[in-house]
């Protein structure tokens, strides 16, 4: 029976067309499946885009590169330069023991040849432990996951660097081979004592090349990592060792070594080396050389701690541990007490030695750079200048209380008492060679304001004294500031026959391929006579050789020729000495002008003493060369005059040619007409010219 609202059309229709009839009612499944077949694409787009940003995309920089050395005069390594502490040499693969290699691999990451990354079950073990203690806890990383975390990521355990490190582990694996990223592990990984990478630690610990590790030092090194302080061998060997136990059970169950031959490396006696402080040797003088390199050389921080430099420096290694060795022994009951010790070669201004302070540990400020008063040292400038003026070795000045009047800056007239240490004059005319020696201020004060202090000055800055100095009678006391370093550039001359040298430790630098890229040549200028050089020196030597010298008590400690001078404040003592190869200069002082006991302001003279008669040993012996201008005589000190034969004390002088004297002593006249009578024997015997007789020069040796 048809339906009351039967259609004939509209039914007949829908039974003719069922497939149609079909569709619509699947037409909502037809939409979904679209929507899915979107979102694959989608998905599909995004992987691939993924895939191609991991693939192309440039990583952060990283900082594996060759630190650049600093290398000795004897071509040993100083120290490495590291920014942050990171003090690291890059090797190869290639140069890495295959023991170190399978070490590290069985301890850090086992399956690193066969995961893309990651160690899922490493993974798992980490998170569980994360999720129990509600924080980042456990890495369970691997080794690339490692190298990502110290390449370009902080140490910090959050949630965002644990993506980022996940992000930067894709990028590695993506990027490098296997051995690219191991190799790139076993050059950045931290192994303590400031060592990182393999190569460094190799040299830390075993004072070797990491090419030369035995599987026992491999075994022990690689368990380091994982506790750099806890297994730091030097102060943990007990851990150490504990730690290398396991490394080897790991590498026996990997099949990497036999069990006899992990027990051998376990029992096998470890060599190792000195401990020293990360900074490397002569702290002082590395720091020095990284300004000067910064400063002078304009070498840039990128490649100074990244360019793998070789920078050639002039230190002697023997000259510094002598001195590092000797002012701690003088020092030792001193602890204080700051010292600054620095050492050059007069001839190049090649710096030998430096000691910037009693212990760079608490403190690497460097007191060869500090400004202090120089004392009575500063007065061989003052007398340089009187020989230039007209001043000899027969010049003598009244020694007593003094006073002087000068115009300070503003135009007022002052005054100026000068006195001796003590109060202790001569009370009569003190010839020039013994003021020095016995570092007379009256004379050294009386002669500045005869030939003007302005003209001292003038001496001083030719020299190389650079600090401030006024035209003040105390000019001549060395009450202004300066430093050991200028100190020694302005000795330098007075050493050298009057060339003014530049003290420069850098000789050459070369870059990672050990191409010379600049080479230092000292360079020289004459400044002053060489004979007024020679005639200064040897009065100067007096103060070491004259029973009343300033320096006589230390005469035995170093008995060779040489010329010198103390310096003595309240707060600062200096002694700057040299001889025709080494000039050195030594001061001691507290850093906040503490006043020096009487015991304190005499441990710079031995000091130096020590110094140089070590610094000596490998040197010949050697005088200082007589000038051409210069010509010696017989004198009488009391008056400056020829010595005749009655005088009771004659004294060897040198005089710049035309100004010795020429008239015999006053005070002992001869019994002869003719004093010459006696010496006339001496004419005919002993080859000298009539000349040399006149003068009282002897003849040259």
């Amino acid at each position: 029976m048809k339906s009351p609202h039967f259609d004939p059309e509209t039914d007949y229709q829908a039974e003719l067309n069922p497939i149609r009839r079909t569709k619509e009612k699947k037409r909502p499944k037809l939409w979904l499946w679209r929507a899915f077949s979107v979102f694959l694409m989608s998905t599909a787009a995004f992987a691939a885009f993924f895939y191609l940003y991991l693939r192309y995309a440039e990583l952060p920089p990283n900082d594996i590169a060759n630190t650049s050395q600093l290398v000795a005069a004897d071509h040993s390594v100083l120290t490495n330069l590291v920014d942050g502490g990171e003090n690291r040499l890059k090797v190869s693969l290639q140069d890495i023991p295959q023991s170190a290699i399978d070490a590290i691999l069985s301890v850090e990451d086992q399956q690193f040849y066969n995961h893309g990354g990651f160690n899922p079950v490493g993974i798992a073990r980490a998170l569980w432990v994360d999720l129990k203690s509600g924080e980042v806890l456990e890495g369970g990383s691997t080794i690339t996951q490692q190298l990502a975390k110290n390449l370009y990521l902080t140490q910090d355990k959050t949630i965002k660097r644990k993506l980022q490190e996940a992000l930067h582990t894709l990028q590695l694996e993506m990027n490098y081979t296997k051995e690219e990223i191991l190799e790139q592990y076993l050059n950045v990984i931290y192994y303590g004592q400031g060592a990182y990478g393999i190569e460094m630690a190799a040299q830390t610990y075993f004072d070797k090349p990491s090419k030369e590790l035995t599987l026992a030092e491999a075994s022990l090194l690689a368990g380091i990592p994982k506790g750099p302080n806890i297994y730091n061998p030097f102060f943990h060997f007990d851990a150490a060792k504990e730690r290398q136990r396991i490394v080897l059970q790991l590498m026996v169950e990997e099949g990497k070594v036999t069990k006899q031959e992990a027990d051998t490396a376990f029992a096998t006696e470890l060599k190792f080396a000195a401990l020293k402080a990360p900074k490397g040797r002569a702290p002082y003088f590395t720091d020095y050389v990284s300004y000067q390199l910064k400063q002078v050389y304009g070498v840039s921080d990128d490649d100074l701690y990244r360019g793998g430099l070789k920078i050639q420096t002039t230190l002697d290694p023997a000259m510094q541990k002598a001195a590092e060795d000797i002012v701690a022994t003088h020092l030792k009951k001193h602890p204080d007490i700051q010292v600054a010790l620095l050492s050059i070669d007069p001839n190049t201004g090649e710096i030998k030695a430096m000691v910037g302070g009693q212990n760079y540990a608490e403190s690497s400020y460097n007191r060869t750079l500090a400004k202090r008063q120089p004392g009575s040292s500063f007065k061989p400038f003052v007398y340089l200048t009187a020989l230039n003026n007209n001043y000899t070795a027969s010049t003598r000045i009244k020694s007593e209380k003094t006073t002087f009047t000068y115009d300070d800056d503003n135009g007022e007239p002052k005054s100026y008492e000068v006195h001796n240490f003590n109060n202790q004059y001569a009370d009569d005319y003190l010839p020039f060679r013994d003021a020095i020696s016995r570092s007379d201020n009256v004379f050294a004060v009386t002669t500045t304001m005869d030939v003007g202090p302005d003209k001292v000055i003038t001496t001083a800055k030719a020299l190389g004294i650079t600090s401030t100095m006024k035209p003040y009678p105390s000019l001549a006391l060395g009450v202004f500031p300066t430093t050991a370093l200028e100190m020694v550039r302005a000795y330098a001359p007075l050493a050298n026959g009057g060339h003014k040298i530049e003290p420069y430790a850098i000789t050459s630098i070369e870059n990672t391929y050990r191409e010379e890229q600049k080479t230092f040549l000292p360079q020289k200028e004459q400044v002053i006579d060489a004979g007024a050089a020679f005639i200064l020196t040897n009065m100067m030597q007096s103060v070491l050789t004259d029973p009343y010298g300033t320096g006589y008590r230390v005469h035995e400690a170093f008995p060779r020729p040489a010329a010198g001078k103390t310096g003595t404040t309240d707060t600062d003592a200096w002694m700057i000495g040299y001889t025709p190869q080494l000039l050195t200069a030594v001061w001691i002082g507290y850093d906040k002008d503490r006043l020096l006991s009487a015991t304190e302001s005499h441990l710079a003279a031995p000091i130096w003493a020590e110094f140089m008669n070590e610094a000596h040993k490998d040197l010949p012996d050697k005088d200082f060369q007589l000038p051409a201008n210069v010509v010696e005589s017989y004198i009488d000190p009391t008056t400056g005059q020829l010595a005749t034969e009655n005088c009771p004390v004659k004294r060897r002088e040198y005089y710049l040619v035309g100004t010795e004297p020429t008239d015999w002593c006053d005070d002992h006249p001869s019994m002869n007409k003719n004093p010459a009578d006696k010496l006339e024997q001496e004419v005919k015997s002993g080859g000298r010219t009539f000349w040399d007789w006149l003068t009282g020069r002897r003849k040259q040796e």
